[in-house]
């Protein structure tokens, strides 16, 4: 997602959980624990002594620490000590089997495929990239050579963290952008009995700050600022800096202190727009007091919130704009009703429990987050404009803009339903791919599909060469999909209006500034004429169809925000570098 360190000094004070070693003794576990705002370090520190835990790391930049524990009271220990707010979960996961159940995000953004396609020379392009006319995504939102690439293609002095499973580097069309030495990895990848009992795919657990193990991160990244290079697709501002700030396992789950680490880190090192295409697990929705959960329970729910927002407030106010995913849960989040995936661990812990407007998807609904929802290609046959994504959650409170993530039940009745066309083309690591079986030993895909732990695949991957050099991409769907369009015009924004950061290199930009830009100069999308909208696709029996009813105006709703994301506007609102 190369420049050098500069602010290693400065971030010494931060204990990366990837140090941490696994609990893996019968009756252990880990825990992160809140540290009250009021109280000293010393305290603290005192009192997870006197509640049974060790700290094993610590962020002293928001008051949360990781703490290994054997006392299987220890959350409610912690919870009756003045100097903690209280204590969570922290169990590392690995790499989850196809059995583990977790939630529909995955399942809507597993239905994947496209087409393949040739290739082109390795040189920059003037013209769009070979696999360009895939990409409706970037056409929706003007993000083409005719377009926002003949005006501002984003800029190395802006920095753009990738809060994810990990970003492959070495990937031909995210290398040119990828920056290695602020890249971090802030999690472990560790054997759990009954959870993952095959060893780490490195000796110490940790990977490289180049390597992705799932592909997600990667997808992402690709989308954001992959190079404009004559291969492969090109991303929304394809000159931008890339930065992978791993949070997330290769399982997929993300838990408080690696998430709260990786957002103090892009604090700390100048980093201008961050991504978070996920929820931080274990609970979907984190409610303080639902009467459904256990007291223990909300005590944990409760400590995940604290921390989120102080980790949020924090880099707010250094200078990051967060931008995540709203969810692929078809669910309004002003008036959600169940959660039927929580807690997400250990295996088979999911129970149906009542949710209302006090639970909270975080990190996406934490006050300074820019919440993203989700659409698929226009189809004229039925609008002028996208539809919101079948998947995609919205509301009011929550939606700030929107943007393309796909939507594999676009064009019902048509030869284009479920056509790979209709998601969101992006690269794919080679190592996952050859992990998974899919491709063959020359690194071509073999239609394979051996991965996908939920929902179905059209076709297989994509491979593009030019001049002996040839990679890999994929087309999947969701508001994970949707999220870095937005984060890719937010650093089109950075880069046209931001000044120079005297404190830590490269451009700055105040991330309300960047919020209003992004808002004003979104495409205004009105509610469809049909209310509630109800998705012409056939129901899963017995489920009833699936409906959404969309409240606001034209200038904005909840099913948009206040439009469509346009990279074209962006790169022509005022400033110019």
């Amino acid at each position: 997602m190369g420049r050098i360190i500069r602010w290693a000094g400065a971030l010494a004070s931060l204990a990366l959980l990837a140090s941490a070693p696994a609990a893996t003794a019968a009756g252990s576990g880990q825990y992160v624990v809140v540290y009250q705002q009021a109280s000293s370090l010393a305290g603290a520190r005192q009192a997870v002594r006197d509640a049974g835990g060790t700290i094993v790391s610590e962020n002293t930049d928001v008051g949360v620490a990781t703490v290994r524990s054997s006392d299987p009271r220890f959350v409610t220990r912690a919870d009756r000590e003045p100097a903690l707010y209280g204590a969570a979960d922290n169990r590392p996961i690995g790499r989850a089997p196809d059995q583990t159940g977790k939630p529909s995000w995955r399942d809507v953004e597993s239905e994947r495929g496209a087409p393949n396609s040739g290739g082109a020379g390795l040189r920059p392009s003037v013209s769009g990239d070979p696999l360009s006319g895939l990409q409706w995504d970037m056409q929706l939102i003007g993000a083409t050579p005719s377009g926002s690439y003949a005006r501002q293609q984003g800029s190395h002095g802006v920095r753009v963290g990738i809060i994810d499973t990990g970003v492959d580097g070495n990937h031909p069309d995210i290398a040119p952008n990828f920056d290695r030495g602020l890249s971090r990895n802030f999690t472990v990848d560790n054997s759990q009995p009954g959870i993952d009992d095959g060893p780490c795919e490195h000796p110490s657990c940790i990977d490289p700050v180049d390597e992705d193990d799932d592909g997600h991160g990667t997808h992402v990244a690709g989308t954001i600022g992959a190079a404009l290079n004559g291969l492969g697709m090109a991303g929304v501002a394809p000159r931008v800096d890339l930065v992978n700030i791993r949070a997330g396992q290769d399982s997929g789950y993300f838990l408080i202190q690696s998430t709260v680490d990786a957002l103090t880190y892009a604090a700390r090192a100048g980093i201008d727009v961050v991504n978070m295409s996920f929820f931080i697990d274990p609970w979907l929705f984190n409610c303080a007091h639902n009467p459904s959960d256990s007291p223990e329970e909300q005590a944990q729910q409760q400590a995940i919130i604290v921390a989120t927002q102080r980790a949020v407030d924090f880099a707010h106010d250094r200078g990051v704009t967060m931008i995540a995913a709203e969810g692929n849960e078809s669910t309004d989040l002003g008036k959600p009703t169940s959660d039927e995936t929580s807690p997400d661990f250990p295996i088979d812990a999911h129970r149906l429990r009542p949710v209302d407007n006090s639970c909270l998807e975080l990190p996406s609904e934490s006050p300074h987050v820019l919440d993203v929802s989700s659409v698929g290609p226009i189809n004229l046959a039925s609008s002028p404009f996208p539809r919101k994504a079948f998947y995609s959650n919205y509301g009011v409170e929550q939606t700030v803009v929107a943007a393309p993530g796909g939507d594999s039940r676009e064009f019902f009745g048509t030869p284009q339903y479920n056509a790979p066309e209709n998601r969101i083309l992006a690269p794919y690591p080679r190592n996952v791919a050859e992990a998974c079986g899919e491709v063959d030993a020359n690194g071509v895909p073999n239609g394979k599909t051996t991965c996908v732990t939920g929902g179905t695949r059209a076709t297989p991957l994509v491979r593009n060469c030019a001049q002996g050099v040839c990679a890999l991409y994929q087309s999947i769907q969701g508001t994970s999909m949707a999220a870095p369009h937005a984060t890719g015009v937010a650093a089109i924004i950075v880069a046209q209006r931001g000044k120079r950061d005297v404190a830590r290199g490269g451009l700055t930009l105040a991330p309300d500034e960047v919020e209003r830009v992004l808002r004003r100069t979104a495409t205004d999308t009105p509610c469809p004429t049909q209310e509630p909208f109800v998705y012409p696709d056939p129901p899963v029996p017995p489920a009833p169809p699936l409906q959404a009813l969309c409240e606001g105006t034209p200038d904005f709703n909840g099913f948009y925000g206040d439009g469509i994301v346009n990279a074209l506007a962006a790169s022509e609102a005022g400033g110019g570098r």
